[in-house]
């Protein structure tokens, strides 16, 4: 990656104020120099980008937009809102691109995720598959919204021979992801009720599989395809390693020292029962390879929980 690419360069991180957007906002900052007044972060409580004027206000003057902002909770909120979800993501998605485009903003770089590919999508998935069959039903409106975003590439470079590519991620992790019961992922949720509870019961069989790409890792991918991909195109991103969600509660007890019985309730399956994806166009056209392994990167988030949330979590059940 170049640090010359950046410099001199305005860029407009959507959701830069949340988790993936927090490791991309410190790259930029950090690994390449940008000053911070260089780097803009809009917030939804001042800069709702469900608004067309506000997302127009967002982008000018910038040069690269990297497009992170959308409605996103894990299985239990998708199943429970997939149209809301859905129709406020597209408009954020929409306006964002048509601001940058009559901006005359030089990349935008959006992301996806691997919910785009059909339940039966062959594994590991290729960027061949995206457009066959249909996202699972427990992700139908974030699988449907986020395979939307390679069309709209496409037809932006079509019209405008403007460029939009998108990066269709593995399952992020890693410190400061959300732990919110409405919201959080099965990595930091799984961490906090080892931490903090002397039982843990695990939704669906632990059989599923999932490829999960550490969070400074995902940033990197989204910044490498803010230099080479052109636009229209689309790509994955991922470790290439299947872990089965038993194999990561393991993990997870192993590195909490959580010592309280484990159960599955299978009555609350849901989701695809296999997620992986290939990394040969990753490696071949960004020369993207993951820096952090599961085991690594679980260590390291559990110990960002230990000694960043559960002093709260503790004073609060102590409250």
């Amino acid at each position: 990656m170049s640090a010359e690419f950046w410099q001199g360069k305005r860029v407009l991180v959507t959701g830069g104020a949340g988790f993936i957007g927090s490791y991309v906002v410190a790259k930029l900052v950090g690994e390449f120099g940008l000053s911070r007044d260089a780097v803009r972060v809009p917030r939804s409580r001042d800069c709702d980008l469900r608004a067309y004027e506000n997302c127009a206000r967002a982008v000018d003057g910038c040069d690269i937009v990297i497009h992170l902002a959308a409605v996103t909770g894990g299985i239990a909120f998708s199943r429970a809102h997939p149209a809301s979800q859905y129709h406020d993501s597209t408009h954020i998605d929409l306006n964002v691109f048509r601001a940058a485009q009559a901006a005359g903003v030089k990349k935008v770089v959006a992301i996806g995720n691997l919910f785009a590919y059909a339940a039966d999508a062959p594994i590991p998935l290729h960027e061949r598959d995206l457009f066959n069959g249909l996202p699972t039903d427990a992700h139908r409106g974030v699988g449907w919204m986020k395979r939307n975003l390679a069309v709209v590439a496409d037809l932006y470079q079509r019209e405008f021979n403007f460029p939009i590519a998108v990066i269709y991620s593995a399952n992020a992790y890693g410190p400061r992801d959300s732990v919110d019961p409405k919201h959080a992922h099965v990595i930091p949720s799984t961490i906090m009720k080892c931490l903090t509870q002397r039982e843990l019961v695990v939704w669906g069989d632990g059989t599923p599989t999932r490829d999960f790409l550490f969070a400074d890792d995902v940033a990197l991918g989204l910044l490498l395809a803010a230099e080479e991909l052109g636009g229209g195109q689309f790509m994955n991103l991922g470790s290439g390693t299947e872990v089965s969600i038993r194999q990561l509660v393991e993990l997870i007890t192993h590195f909490t020292k959580f010592e309280g019985p484990v159960s599955y309730d299978a009555s609350k399956a849901g989701g695809d029962a296999r997620r992986c994806t290939s990394v040969e166009r990753a490696n071949e056209l960004l020369g993207f390879s993951p820096r952090n392994d599961i085991r690594a990167g679980i260590e390291a988030t559990v110990q960002w929980y230990r000694e960043h949330l559960l002093p709260a979590a503790k004073s609060g059940a102590a409250s």
